[in-house]
């Protein structure tokens, strides 16, 4: 499926993108949108399984889906996998940054080895791959770095609170990122969306928990970060309306805020 948009904006690098988290839906949507003439390389565990998604970045316009394996857990593999990266296709113009997990709230809070792997999945191999990913980047002095947040880290809530603590981590460690390569010629887009109905909450939903308010799509999200790419923003609420209702949530009472459901 093709996406097209207005060209106000884009960036004059033809390089590379790359997605770490190869399988994610939003990860790929958003490729869709920005891979037109360009290479993609779809990093993620069983590289020989990402046929579908390869077909549909065909189909919007890529070069070439090129896959590699990488698994988001084993930290000491990641400088050496973005290394070959660029040695052998050049350098990186869009980096997106979308794997993680959602895990179990209820058996995190009880499962030390479960809350810990959320949080290494989350947040300790977020930085192990951004950092190698930065000084990559930096070392060409262009591209951009396409982070997902999420508004769970922006006040975080008792009913998710493992989950969005780790959301808050990568939120202030990519904003510091972003201060730290202004100047270098690359450039953070930091992506805060709410509630994202698909396929990581699909088994939520099955359970019986309802959206939250102002809940999106994976493609709405993906529509949403490809404008504030191509208007070269520093980050993009999805919707935009949750800037200002977090604004006023940061302000409630801890005795309201902790019954505030997920």
């Amino acid at each position: 499926m093709l996406h097209p948009v207005a060209d106000e904006g884009v960036e004059s690098d033809r390089g590379t993108v790359v997605v770490f988290g190869g399988r994610s839906e939003i990860g790929v949507a958003l490729a869709e949108r920005l891979c037109a003439g360009r290479v993609v390389i779809l990093a993620a565990r069983r590289p020989g399984d990402l046929a579908p998604q390869r077909q549909s970045l065909l189909a919007a316009g890529a070069a070439d889906v090129v896959t590699v394996a990488f698994d988001a857990d084993d930290t000491a593999t990641h400088p050496a996998l973005i290394g070959t990266l660029t040695g052998e296709h050049g350098p990186i113009a869009i980096a997106i940054v979308a794997f993680g997990i959602l895990g179990d709230q209820a058996r995190a809070e009880t499962d030390v080895a479960h809350a810990l792997q959320i949080a290494h999945t989350d947040y300790l191999a977020q930085i192990s791959v951004l950092t190698p990913l930065a000084t990559a980047m930096r070392a060409e002095g262009s591209g951009t770095i396409i982070v997902f947040s999420s508004v769970a880290g922006v006040r975080v809530r008792r009913a998710n609170y493992v989950y969005g603590s780790t959301k808050a981590g990568l939120d202030g460690f990519a904003s510091g990122l972003a201060d730290a390569l202004h100047g270098s010629g690359v450039r953070l887009l930091l992506a805060r969306p709410g509630f994202v109905i698909g396929n990581m909450t699909a088994e939520l939903m099955a359970q019986g928990t309802r959206p939250a308010p102002l809940s999106v799509t994976a493609d709405e999200v993906a529509d949403a970060v490809a404008r504030a790419y191509r208007k070269r923003r520093s980050e993009v609420w999805i919707p935009a309306s949750l800037r200002p209702l977090f604004a006023g949530m940061r302000l409630l009472p801890r005795a309201i805020w902790r019954r505030l459901p997920r």
